[in-house]
């Protein structure tokens, strides 16, 4: 299991990990409560006036401690974000940014598209299991096991950064099958084509993580 660290002295709230895997770095940083505004200093002008639109201290602190990870691995590189609301670094290869309790993550690749995910176990992802198990998956796996159901979750949570639009139905368009404890493979279900993607899905000091362990292929259908 791999220990966060704490980085700087006047940053005693933020601890921080990487984990190097399948050619993708995962920048990892845990967070005590703090006030994003004593860091105004790790935001671009633009990121400043996002953050004072953000009403929720959760949300601002989520943001703050993204920009304050995107320093420590690339450094003073404004995040852009595309037409589906991907984000991306000018020159840096390919990111995908997550969130969970009081931690987020950047993970970059130079060679393929990723999909990042981080998830924090709860109980209350049974009741939203409906949404995004599909008949199959119910049958296949033990939804009575939180933790594979959090895992199922995170799994389609990273596909669906993947998919490269935003309307997915979850359930009937992002499909898993396990092949051994740590890896999966996932479908998404275009209309005019298919997804192929390969997983790894793991824990690391409580959190949930799932990232696609290659780039995606595309099946086109015959339509």
């Amino acid at each position: 299991m791999l220990n966060f660290f704490r980085i700087i002295a006047d940053m005693k709230d933020f601890y921080f990990n990487e984990i190097s895997i399948h050619g993708s770095t995962i920048h990892l940083c845990k967070y005590n409560d703090f006030e994003p505004t004593e860091f105004m200093e790790y935001l671009t002008d633009i990121e400043k006036q996002r953050l004072i639109s953000f009403k929720h201290i959760r949300r601002r602190r989520e943001f703050m401690a993204t920009r304050i990870l995107r320093h420590r691995a690339i450094g003073f590189q404004h995040i852009n974000y595309d037409h589906n609301g991907a984000p991306y670094i000018n020159n840096e290869g390919f990111i995908s940014i997550s969130h969970s309790t009081n931690e987020v993550g950047l993970a970059i690749n130079p060679n393929f598209k990723i999909g990042l995910d981080l998830e924090s176990p709860r109980e209350n992802i049974r009741s939203l299991m409906h949404k995004f198990l599909s008949d199959q998956e119910k049958e296949t796996y033990n939804t009575d096991d939180i933790l594979e159901v959090c895992k199922i979750w995170s799994a389609k949570e990273a596909m669906y950064k993947l998919a490269g639009r935003k309307k997915i139905h979850f359930k009937s368009e992002l499909l898993l099958n396990r092949d051994s404890d740590e890896f999966w493979s996932g479908k998404i279900i275009n209309h005019n084509h298919d997804l192929s993607v390969k997983l790894n899905i793991f824990e690391n000091n409580n959190t949930i993580i799932s990232i696609n362990t290659e780039s995606i292929v595309r099946h086109n259908k015959n339509i």
